[in-house]
């Protein structure tokens, strides 16, 4: 099947949707099969163990404003 200009078009403008959709897919397959999972909440790089419990990992470093399309080097 050959896809359109408009076709793949709309399909493109979906991408944060079906991403947004597959990160929270894969984060309750991890946790379901018996992972642990990591994720940052409130400045700290957090554990989110299976049966629901929480363990803080480390503590990030303050967060950077970036405005959109600029760019920095680390």
């Amino acid at each position: 099947m050959k896809l359109n200009e408009d076709t793949i078009r709309f399909l493109e403008e979906h991408i944060p949707e079906l991403a947004s959709v597959a990160i929270k897919q894969a984060y309750w397959r991890a946790l379901a099969s018996g992972h642990s999972v990591l994720e940052a909440e409130n400045g700290f790089i957090v554990e989110v163990l299976p049966n629901g419990k929480k363990k803080i990992i480390k503590k990030l470093p303050p967060s950077i404003a970036v405005n959109p399309g600029q760019r920095r080097e680390i």
